[in-house]
């Protein structure tokens, strides 16, 4: 098997698990399971002492009693988290950087239970980027007290939920590794589950309020539904092929494809898996669940949770079944354009009418959940072999997927966290929430704005390369080779998918008009009553949106090291 790598002195290494091999190559889950330990252990150290059976003498015991200073701070679980995540994100990243790479395979006898190369390194470096960004604004976000004002039971209360909040973020983060590396089906499931049960308790964590509530039980029962479904799907797989791994399922797949077993099992993957990336008709939780979790919360749902999802459909649906010649093979290849158009246009339509930033946010993700959808299609249209390319599309499509949920985790978490600065000042269901925001914050508002900017595919910014990359994509693959005739090329000549890349330009003309709104409101409405003093001053969520600001521009300016990276990771994909 070939390794791919930016740099030199890529090889292939397999490892026992437990092994310290595994271990070095498991860093970053590593660093994140030490995390875990430490906010369970470190917020409980205290004063306490225990005797020893049969005698008078007490010795420290230090777990309980009267916490130390340090220790019982109301900001340290948020402390650990962030130092966590911020460590497993530069040892990601440090390995795709450093010029050497080495792929794992992580296997138990003959099992492959995970492979570690640069494919999964990119969505861990999207994960534990997203996450991380909304753990540093999360230090402001939730109410803390210091260590003199423990005695009021509602501040007990609230410093409690801290070593809650981020150890649930920790879990969602490890459930996401895990999906990134899996190679069978059982490791891909545990962790997709471990990261969902995760995120059902982060979306209803504000429980004292009705839309928290309310968005979390949707959440939780619609999300419950789907991963059975597509639990189900995955046993019929199990059961017509007879193995786990993701490689003998695409082999078995490649000969005995057209079987009506595999396609009704492909179907009901189809449906858990479309759950995950709110994919239409799939989506109608994903509206309540913005809204009623906290913004940073909805931000991690709306990028990390999204790309979660990808990597299950690409996984099952472009790795293991690939259309083959024949018409019958490819009956998820019409399923998946019919599920992009609809979702692309419902996604835009609904967030037209919306006048809920958050939920206007969440159709929006509906949206951008339908133009990658056309971009599988698109692979699966030139593996099917109906398209006569010279190159490898596959891969092309692939990268640009992948660059655009990267720049995605910048712009819209970057949205969702002002949003999070409204929240800190009584609350941003409503638009009029926006108005005025340049008066009272101009450097915060002109973040938003370009944010939008970017989500409407605005050039420079990053928005506009990742869609420009992927309506590229689309566009090459349905033109194949037509180009190197010399003669006229009409539309009766393409293939059908560039009619996806045609409904992706209309729709993104449509999302211009909802982005832009945000824009009128805040630079040239009047702020509403109660809400014309300056926005509260929160150093750790400021210092996240300057980042994803900084990133946003960036990336569209000068993003091709990226670029690189991504195209590099959809290769070893293949």
């Amino acid at each position: 098997m070939k390794a791919y790598s930016i740099g030199e002195g890529s090889e292939m290494e397999t490892v026992a698990p437990f092994s310290y091999e595994f271990w070095v190559a498991m860093a970053p889950e590593t660093v994140l399971l030490i995390g875990l330990v430490a906010i369970f252990i470190i917020p409980n150290l205290g004063n306490s002492k225990m005797r020893i059976p049969l005698t008078n003498v007490r010795i420290p015991w230090f777990l309980g009693g009267r916490r130390f200073r340090l220790t019982g701070a109301a900001h340290i679980p948020g402390l650990i988290a962030t130092a966590t995540l911020f460590t497993a994100f530069f040892i990601a990243t440090w390995g795709q950087f450093n010029g050497e790479f080495t792929e794992v395979l992580v296997k138990s006898g003959e099992v492959t239970l995970m492979k570690i190369d640069g494919f999964a390194r990119i969505f861990e470096i999207i994960f534990l980027g997203a996450i991380l960004l909304a753990a540093m604004a999360s230090l402001d976000r939730v109410p803390a007290t210091t260590y003199e004002e423990t005695d009021e039971l509602d501040e007990m209360y609230n410093n409690r939920r801290q070593v809650d909040l981020y150890i649930l973020m920790l879990t969602t983060a490890i459930g996401m590794s895990m999906v990134a590396l899996a190679q069978d089906l059982f490791v891909l499931f545990v962790g997709l589950e471990l990261a969902s049960l995760a995120t059902y308790v982060l979306v209803a964590f504000h429980k004292e309020s009705k839309s928290g509530s309310e968005g979390g039980v949707k959440y939780f029962i619609v999300g419950s539904v789907a991963s059975a479904v597509g639990l189900y799907g995955l046993s019929l797989l199990y059961l017509w092929s007879g193995s786990l791994q993701l490689d003998v399922l695409a082999a078995h797949w490649s000969s005995n494809g057209d079987e009506v077993l595999p396609i009704i099992a492909l179907g009901l993957v189809l449906v858990g898996f479309g759950f995950k990336v709110s994919a239409a008709p799939f989506h109608f939780a994903a509206p309540d669940a913005y809204a009623g979790a906290n913004s940073p919360v909805a931000g991690i749902l709306a990028t990390a949770s999204k790309g979660m999802g990808m990597i299950g459909l690409v996984r099952i649906l472009v790795v293991v079944a690939s259309p083959g010649e024949s018409s019958e093979s490819a009956i998820w290849l019409v399923a998946m354009a019919t599920l992009a158009l609809v979702t692309m246009t419902w996604g835009n339509i609904a967030a037209l009418g919306s006048k809920n930033p958050k939920r206007m946010l969440a159709y929006s993700s509906v949206a951008h959940a339908g133009y990658m959808l056309a971009a599988l299609t698109a692979v699966g249209a030139w593996k099917w072999g109906h398209i006569d390319a010279p190159a490898d599309f596959a891969t092309v499509i692939i990268g640009a997927v992948i660059f655009h949920l990267a720049v995605l985790v910048v712009f819209k978490l970057g949205a969702f966290l002002v949003l999070g600065m409204l929240e800190m000042e009584g609350g941003a269901s409503r638009l009029s929430a926006l108005s005025g925001l340049a008066r009272r914050d101009p450097l915060i508002a002109t973040s938003m704005f370009i944010f939008m900017l970017s989500l409407a595919g605005v050039p420079p910014l990053a928005g506009f390369i990742s869609k420009f990359l992927i309506l590229a994509g689309i566009i090459n693959t349905s033109v194949g080779d037509l180009w190197l005739s010399g003669g006229v090329v009409s539309l009766g000549d393409l293939h059908w998918v560039w009619w996806l890349a045609f409904a992706m330009l209309i729709n993104s003309a449509i999302s211009i008009f909802y982005y832009l709104r945000i824009g009128v409101v805040m630079f040239l409405e009047v702020p509403e009553e109660g809400r014309r003093k300056p926005l509260p001053y929160g150093l750790s969520i400021r210092m996240s949106i300057w980042i994803c600001v900084v990133a946003t521009v960036l990336l569209g300016l000068s993003g091709d090291f990226l670029i690189e990276l991504c195209y590099n990771a959809a290769e070893g994909l293949f």
